[in-house]
């Protein structure tokens, strides 16, 4: 099909991805200078943060994310998706500007707080935009884009602290580092001006020359009276023309007859993309490598850089193949993955650790230098671990929610489901400081039963959405609450299908 070579709708996916490099950024930067001496003591003229403190560090963050995500999917559908990344750009950027200006704790707060509002918006509006804007065929692909420049943000932000740490002294090396994001915002900020808009949202807003001209240029080269682009157009007039006559007028009908199912659904994912454990690692890397055996700051930096590699070069795979292996196939094998790579973690480090309770920092600590080789294990579980993530988790847990909801619904639904995912990304940076100061390996051992678990929650509950067109949705969601049931018969259906046609074929050689 023509729309998939057209180098325009990867462009405009990619480039609107830069506000999960933004994203990814942000997140990643502070678990390398929360260790530095200079940072700590500018912070709270002191040389140590307290689990509590350095937990509010990054919850602020996450408590603006959360209402960020909501405001977004009302700014949505109020002045556009477009105008709504352009906003989110800018709040980022004053957040991102506090922190890196910061002349204290309460400052760097707010500025963790603010940038947090940007980052909720884009974090929410972005993967809604793509999705929007991507033919069917390779929807899953092009919204995976969002997850890649997370992790690309992250990988950045492990080695500019790295980077920063041995090559620099005094502020510079925190300074640097939350300064760098800046140049990422600035470069959506303005770029997004010249994004189109989202063609279902103006055919929702009575603008259908425009989205019919938006179409074109994305998918044909601006032929308007291309194939693809006329029966894209008509699905969409079509669809949003049902739509108007249930149109959502606010959050609580949500909850109402076929809608309520996706939302749950949508809500789950991203809350079980956070109880994978994922942000316990990309939060508290240096801490967990130290746990883990790594001693000197710089090495922790080190393989936490190495770590952001991983990250990064393992969802190039969701980019690749996410539309031909499908959403249930790739999150279930990614949870077995995760899940053992956490369990053996831990179990190993139970068994071959020395617990001890550190009275300078007021916390347990796992003493493994004792056995190189079972630190070395469980440094390589925990590689494993980011690396099945990365390929499921990680892009298709932004992918679902985008791809579920119908226009009517989108915008506000999605900004739930974004809205759940941040507020239990804040429960896990509030608990997961206090675990591995408690519990140490038994945190491992927790995240690796949720994998395990949500394996099978995702085989019963959630149908597969590949190859359907947003217009489709309804369709896929008609069936049974048991996904399984569902995919079960529709490959009787088509076996029998088959057959059919066989014994026809044989029949009509045979006359």
């Amino acid at each position: 099909m023509a729309s998939e070579f057209s180098w325009r709708i990867y462009a405009v996916c990619l480039f609107a991805a830069f506000g999960g490099l933004c994203f990814g950024y942000d997140t990643g930067v502070l678990s390398s200078i929360l260790t530095m001496e200079d940072f700590i003591y500018t912070m709270k003229q002191r040389d140590y943060l307290t689990p509590l403190e350095q937990g509010t560090l990054t919850g602020l963050l996450l408590a603006g994310c959360f209402v960020g995500a909501l405001i977004a999917g009302q700014t949505a559908e109020l002045i556009s998706r477009k105008r709504t990344i352009i906003l989110a750009a800018v709040v980022f950027i004053i957040g991102a500007a506090l922190q890196t200006g910061a002349n204290g704790y309460a400052m760097m707060v707010t500025g963790r707080a603010i940038a947090g509002l940007g980052i909720g918006g884009l974090s929410m509006i972005v993967p809604v935009y793509q999705s929007e804007l991507a033919p069917k065929e390779i929807r899953g692909r092009l919204i995976s884009l969002q997850q890649f420049m997370i992790t690309v943000g992250l990988m950045i932000s492990f080695w500019a602290g790295a980077g920063t740490n041995i090559n620099q002294t005094g502020q510079a090396t925190w300074r640097i580092p939350l300064g760098i994001q800046i140049a990422p915002a600035i470069i959506l900020f303005i770029g997004a001006f010249f994004l189109p808009y989202s063609p279902r949202w103006l055919v929702s807003k009575g603008r259908n020359d425009e989205a019919l001209q938006v179409l074109a240029k994305l998918h044909a080269n601006g032929d308007v009276n291309s194939p693809f682009v006329q029966q894209e157009y008509r699905e969409i007039v079509e669809q949003i023309s049902q739509e108007r006559a249930v149109a959502i007028t606010n959050y609580l009908e949500l909850f109402k007859g076929n809608t309520r199912r996706r939302l749950i659904l949508g809500i789950l994912i991203q809350v079980f993309q956070q109880f994978t454990g994922i942000n316990s690692i990309m939060y508290y890397a240096p801490q967990i490598f130290k746990q883990a055996g790594i001693g000197e700051q710089s090495a922790t930096l080190i393989a936490s850089g190495v770590n952001g590699v991983l990250n990064m070069l393992a969802t190039i795979p969701a980019i690749l193949f996410m539309d031909k292996l499908g959403r249930r196939k790739t999150l279930i094998s990614g949870a077995i993955f995760m899940g053992i790579a956490m369990l053996l973690c831990g179990i190993v480090m139970g068994a071959t650790g020395r617990v001890f309770f550190d009275e300078a920092e007021g916390k347990h600590n796992v003493d493994m230098s004792g056995n190189s080789h079972a630190s070395y294990f469980c440094i390589v579980m925990i590689y494993f671990f980011v690396a099945g993530f990365a390929y499921s988790w990680g892009p298709v847990g932004w992918i679902y929610p985008a791809e579920i909801y119908t226009l009517n619904v989108r915008a506000k639904a999605s900004s739930m489901s974004t809205a759940a995912n941040w507020l239990m990304n804040f429960v896990i940076s509030q608990i997961v400081p206090v675990m591995l100061a408690d519990i140490t390996w038994g945190t491992y051992i927790f995240f690796g039963c949720c994998c395990l678990f949500m394996s099978g929650i995702v085989f019963i509950f959630f149908p597969e959405t590949k190859g359907k067109s947003l217009e489709e949705m309804d369709a896929v969601f008609g069936g049974s609450v048991f996904a399984f049931r569902d995919i079960k018969n529709a490959r009787n259906l088509e076996i029998s299908t088959d057959a059919t046609e066989k014994v026809g074929s044989i029949a009509s050689e045979k006359v």
